[in-house]
């Protein structure tokens, strides 16, 4: 049961973020930022994520993995705060603050199921992923109507207090981890990540699926508002896309059960996002139905993401460096997308320019998908879980 306290940490890791996409308009209009500001808003936590993320395996070397996720909890809870009620400058910091707690958690996520669920990783990541996207569903569900009664600065400073319950649940196994046996040494030696080709393809895949989620969770709320529906219906939209992606994620283990190639997994993850950018380029009236279609893409990529980092980690200290590895180039690139989505309509006065570009990043993840779910050279060494 300690184990599966990993999974109510997967489900703190995205909703104070969803929740600014559907209320950028109000944010933008309270604080007196235009869409170019806006978009950064929204990429921040992602430069966070890529500024943190190679320093988490000194973090948890020092910490623990378990310290290290209670210090993420904390950290996450103060920095929602911070966001909703400091002022202008706060809503930057604490912006910030969110982004380094959910980088760690983001890299240590897949550390602890390497570790704790060495022979169902695949399942694990699914299962994991589907947390982690029920409650980004969640964040964007609710960000409007709390808004309503409690206001923008209430609706996102209300992602506190999950967090603060999954600290106090995660002391247990601080305690039970430290009367526990310390851990066997790596079984490989470890050869530095940036170094390993399939270390860079699993990096180039993570960037690739995060910037198209990323796009999507802070954008397409203001491409349906300009294309005439209700804010209201924005946010059960992007739940509805959401929910699409939480089951996509439950079911595309099926496809990593066997052998050690990905392939098949990867290629069918990436291609409703092609399909979906391209319903929403020329046939915007069925935007909902696109919507859904992009969403289970990106749930399913966010779980062969995560388990392709968890399966080419050959121990727990290689998977740690390989995931701050993946997410901190990959969130690099994740952040650029908003901002330049952003600017790019501004300039154009509409969003087919931005969805155009989007389109041809989900192409090229899909070319990337095909190398990425390769079995690293050196598979036969070890299994894949």
């Amino acid at each position: 049961m300690l184990a599966a306290f990993v999974f109510l940490v997967a489900f703190n890791l995205r909703p104070a973020i969803t929740a600014v996409g559907p209320l950028l308009p109000q944010i933008g209009a309270d604080v007196g930022i235009d869409e170019g500001a806006q978009g950064l808003l929204g990429s921040l936590p992602l430069l966070a994520f890529a500024a943190v993320s190679p320093f988490v395996h000194r973090i948890s070397r020092r910490l623990g993995f378990e310290g290290a996720i209670l210090a993420t909890m904390l950290l996450l809870a103060a920095g929602t705060i911070i966001r909703a009620y400091t002022g202008f400058t706060g809503l930057w910091l604490g912006t910030i603050v969110v982004g380094a707690a959910i980088g760690i958690g983001n890299v240590l996520v897949p550390t602890l199921v390497k570790r704790d669920y060495s022979q169902h990783i695949s399942r694990t990541t699914g299962i994991l992923s589907a947390f982690m996207t029920a409650s980004a569903a969640l964040g964007s569900a609710v960000a409007v109507p709390m808004s309503d009664a409690l206001g923008w600065r209430g609706a996102l400073a209300f992602w506190a207090a999950p967090a603060l319950v999954v600290a106090l649940v995660w002391i247990p196994r601080i305690r039970a981890a430290a009367s526990a046996a310390p851990p066997k040494p790596a079984a490989h030696p470890t050869v530095s990540v940036w170094r390993q080709p399939t270390a860079w393809l699993v990096t180039a895949f993570m960037g690739l699926q995060s910037t198209t989620f990323y796009f999507c969770v802070t954008w397409l709320p203001t491409i349906e508002m300009q294309r005439g529906v209700s804010e209201h219906q924005t946010g059960l939209n992007l739940f509805v896309y959401q929910i699409a992606g939480m089951i996509a994620a439950l079911s595309i283990p099926r496809l990593m059960r066997h052998g050690t190639s990905q392939v098949a997994a990867a290629v069918t993850a990436s291609t409703p996002m092609v399909i979906g950018l391209l319903g929403l380029i020329f046939a915007p009236s069925l935007g909902f139905l696109w919507g859904v279609v992009a969403g289970s893409g990106t749930g399913a990529c966010l779980a062969v993401a995560l388990s392709l980092i968890s399966l080419r980690g050959r121990s727990s200290a290689e998977t740690t460096q390989l995931s701050g590895m993946a997410q901190s180039i990959g969130y690099v690139m994740a952040a650029v997308g908003p901002v330049l989505a952003g600017l790019l309509a501004q300039a154009t006065g509409g969003w087919t320019a931005s969805l155009g570009a989007i389109l041809v990043i989900a192409l090229v993840q899909l070319g990337t998908a095909v190398f990425a779910g390769r079995p690293r050279r050196d598979a036969r060494e070890h299994a894949p879980g």
